[in-house]
């Protein structure tokens, strides 16, 4: 079987815990955009993909690529491009965050954000799993920002 080239723009798919298919876009390496967009047949239609919301987006393992399935590419809209925001937290003191542009940030300030992780492929396909069906994720959970 000959490797598939993932690259910037890419459409993915991947089969969920449950049976069922997830679908992202993969941008700037390493991150991906999950999009809310579940079916239990496999779906290749890129313009339907395309036009649902995407959930969230985040980094990911190269390692999680090698096991969906590409199933087309097109130049990423406008509001895929966009920087990502992303926060880190020291855990010893809750207090010290950071919002990357690397600009000092009051916990409250990262309320919302994503936490800058790498999501391994097993947890990343729950959480999309979760997220698809309106339940929490565990592991999103844990990563919120803690505000004490």
């Amino acid at each position: 079987m000959r490797k598939q080239k993932h690259k910037t723009g890419s459409f993915v798919r991947t089969a969920l815990a449950d049976g069922s298919f997830g679908y992202a876009r993969l941008l700037e390496s390493p991150y991906a955009a999950f999009y809310q967009h579940r079916t239990t047949n496999p779906d290749s239609d890129l313009d339907r993909i395309a036009s649902k919301p995407i959930l969230f987006k985040t980094a990911v393992r190269h390692l999680a690529l090698d096991s969906w399935e590409l199933i087309g590419w097109r130049a990423l809209e406008e509001h895929l491009t966009q920087p990502l925001v992303r926060f880190t937290q020291d855990l010893g003191d809750v207090r010290r965050c950071t919002i990357f542009d690397t600009r000092a940030a009051e916990p409250q300030d990262c309320v919302g954000l994503e936490r800058a992780a790498v999501w391994e492929q097993e947890s990343i396909e729950e959480r999309l799993l979760d997220a698809l069906l309106g339940r929490p994720n565990v592991d999103e959970e844990r990563l919120k920002v803690r505000l004490r």
